[in-house]
């Protein structure tokens, strides 16, 4: 599957984006997603995940109540509502997919093998 995010940009904290994946390639909803960051001289770290169905989401600590992860198989997408955007979210954000049976649950990137290109997110104090 191939990955597309877009949606990043600089806003001032307490404001809002909106991130989105496109997938084309191997069946969208098959897949598990993620969201993922790296911050410059960081690990990249998770944020968000739902299952193939949508029904299962789970986040970071450092983002709950404030992000929301959500997917729409028939357009092949995933997206990542940010709201209350706080200075330490400043990242590139990276979604990625797996496929999996079983547990729909993965924090660990190495768990993703599919992967888009990132899109940088700025947040101004």
């Amino acid at each position: 599957v191939q990955l597309q995010a877009s949606g990043g940009g600089m806003v001032q904290a307490g404001g809002s984006l909106r991130l989105s994946c496109a997938a084309s390639g191997r069946t969208f909803s098959s897949a598990g997603m993620g969201w993922f960051r790296q911050a410059p001289g960081k690990e990249r770290e998770f944020v968000a995940g739902i299952s193939r169905s949508g029904i299962n989401t789970y986040y970071a600590d450092s983002v709950k109540g404030r992000f929301t992860i959500s997917r729409d198989n028939a357009k092949n997408t995933v997206f990542l509502q940010m709201n209350s955007l706080k200075p330490e979210d400043t990242a590139l954000y990276y979604c990625a997919a797996r496929y999996y049976s079983g547990n729909y649950y993965s924090t660990d990137p190495q768990e993703y093998r599919y992967w888009g290109q990132g899109t940088q997110v700025t947040v101004s104090s």
